[in-house]
């Protein structure tokens, strides 16, 4: 929901939990799915030398 135009911040909030409780239900994370914490780290190449 775009805010910009209203200034008045008690009348902003208002406005964006209206819209938050009209909004449809966000679906649940799939099973397999990991989030930003759980996902698998890449470990950074050696800066250098080139591999090949």
């Amino acid at each position: 929901m775009n805010t910009k135009t209203i200034k008045d911040k008690v009348e902003r909030k208002a406005a964006k939990r209206a819209s938050r409780k009209k909004a449809a239900p966000k679906a649940k994370r799939a099973a397999g799915v990991a989030r930003g914490s759980m996902k698998k780290k890449v470990s950074k190449l050696v800066q250098g030398q080139r591999k090949r």
